[in-house]
């Protein structure tokens, strides 16, 4: 069964904070090869201005991830991961991720199409400190493929 566009503009409740740590800076940048000082070493990151450690950009994801299951598990939505293939991801960045930062995630359904049985669902995660200041928003696209 397709997804209901009608769910398009659908907003969920704050997340709790995320607690961006030192050590998942630099697990998720050796996992994904990126070798910047900046990802690693505190003072190479403020030789550079930063205020500590710099997460890589798609970093994101790791916030975002933490609490999609409020969109993915939500019923009215009636997701059916088992039909799911992940189509498109992008990332907008106000400013880096830096260790120490508290975010908020406030997950949003952007858009649902429906074309050839198949249906499109775009989400945007809004992450932001936990004083409000914008730092990036993760788009993600999921094809459903239609009944067989």
């Amino acid at each position: 069964m397709p997804l209901d566009p009608a769910l398009a503009g659908r907003s969920y409740p704050p997340a709790p904070p995320y607690q961006v740590g030192r050590e998942k800076i630099r697990e998720f940048a050796t996992a994904i090869g990126a070798a910047d000082p900046v990802h690693h070493d505190v003072d190479a990151a403020r030789a550079l201005g930063h205020l500590d450690l710099v997460a890589p950009p798609t970093f994101a994801i790791v916030i975002s991830g933490a609490s999609l299951h409020q969109v993915y598990g939500d019923p009215e939505l009636a997701l059916d991961f088992s039909r799911v293939v992940h189509g498109d991801q992008r990332f907008v960045h106000t400013r880096p991720i830096h260790a120490g930062d508290e975010i908020v995630c406030v997950h949003h359904v952007e858009e649902i199409t429906v074309r050839g049985g198949h249906s499109f669902l775009t989400t945007r995660s809004a992450l932001r400190t936990a004083s409000g200041e914008p730092v990036a928003d993760a788009y993600a696209k999921l094809v459903v493929r239609g009944e067989d």
